[in-house]
């Protein structure tokens, strides 16, 4: 069966038949397509052949948002681009990218969820499921594994503000002690822990990946301030400000960032709203309107606020991205709209992430 070429020359789609007497006057990019379009048969059954042209509708969307005037050498650059990485990749996606409805199958049940969305999964205070959370282990674990695309771990000041690698206030569930992080000395939280307490300077050391470094509030504003100052200093002098998302629960810090590092990307963290439940338009929209308040860039929401799902997306403001995640190793990023991407991802990846995606969803 012959295929057929898209050549868009302004408003008009031509259907060009491929020859060899056509072939040799062909551009250099309509031989890329005809060479691409010769491997991409092999591993598509020919039902399926109509997912081209549904590409096609998607490139035309991404790229020119309904513009009907085409620039077709800026077009067939992106498109072979595109086929051609998903081509020599066997038209696989990354470990660390899943679906929105596999999510939503696996924490809910959800088997008739159909959004199409692309999420990137993240290590949530590191490999957790295999080390204890937050340890230098975790951390590392993550940092070495394909399935993490980013790592979350918690930062706090010991009593003598040596900065820790900590979630909980105290010790008493990972280690059985009352004894609080706050007021306990960094060599005294090594021997409780038998080292396995991380400081901060060494797991920044170590990490390649992108990471979310959730400030922990001491209710002490000052506190929180200078331990958010100390570490964008740190980054700043390991050059890394494009790897880093600052979040927290206290809209407090979250603002306090923005206000002081404009540049630095930050997310408002929340376990249970009134939303979680209670489905209603006007708390979905409030849940937007406070991380308005705070400018966070990322809302990072427990898991158990997936059964609000619908009104999460259908409120979802451009330029703000959902984050769901859980007490174990689970974090996902939602990629809704190309305003969606991972901290420190330029526009132009984040569009390549976003195209390849659809060419391989649409050729399974």
């Amino acid at each position: 069966m012959p295929f057929c070429l898209l050549i868009f020359k302004k408003y008009i789609i031509v259907p060009y038949k491929l020859t060899e007497e056509t072939s040799q006057r062909c551009s250099i990019w309509g031989k890329m397509i005809r060479d691409i379009y010769v491997r991409f048969r092999k591993v598509m059954i020919v039902k399926r052949a109509s997912a081209v042209v549904r590409l096609v509708s998607i490139l035309r969307h991404l790229l020119f948002g309904g513009n009907r005037v085409f620039y077709a050498d800026r077009f067939f650059t992106i498109l072979a681009g595109i086929l051609l990485a998903a081509m020599l990749t066997g038209c696989a996606t990354p470990l660390s990218v899943t679906s929105l409805d596999q999510i939503l199958e696996r924490e809910r049940n959800d088997s008739e969820a159909r959004y199409g969305y692309r999420c990137t999964a993240g290590a949530h205070r590191g490999a957790s499921e295999e080390y204890r959370e937050n340890t230098l282990a975790a951390l590392i674990a993550a940092d070495k594994n394909s399935k993490y695309a980013f790592i979350e771990f918690d930062v706090q000041y010991s009593k003598d503000k040596r900065i820790v690698v900590y979630h909980d206030k105290r010790m008493l569930r990972l280690y059985g002690t009352l004894r609080t992080i706050g007021n306990t000395t960094f060599a005294e939280l090594s021997e409780i822990t038998a080292g396995e307490i991380a400081a901060y300077d060494e797991a920044i050391a170590v990490l390649k990946k992108k990471i979310n470094i959730e400030i922990k509030s001491s209710g002490d504003s000052q506190e929180d301030e200078r331990l958010v100052d100390e570490i964008i200093a740190d980054i700043r002098a390991r050059k890394r400000d494009k790897d880093i998302l600052i979040s927290s629960i206290s809209g407090d810090v979250v603002k306090y960032v923005n206000r002081k590092y404009p540049d630095i990307p930050t997310g408002q963290v929340f376990w249970l709203t009134s939303s979680t439940y209670l489905h209603f338009e006007s708390l979905t929209k409030k849940l937007y309107e406070d991380i308005s308040d705070t400018q966070a860039d990322y809302l990072l929401l427990h898991v158990a606020n997936l059964s609000n799902i619908d009104d999460l997306l259908k409120f979802k403001p451009r330029g703000k991205t959902i984050v769901f995640w859980d007490f174990d190793d689970t974090i996902y990023i939602v990629h809704k709209d190309i305003s969606d991407r991972v901290w420190g991802t330029s526009r132009i990846y984040a569009l390549y992430q976003t195209l390849r995606y659809k060419v391989v969803s649409l050729i399974r």
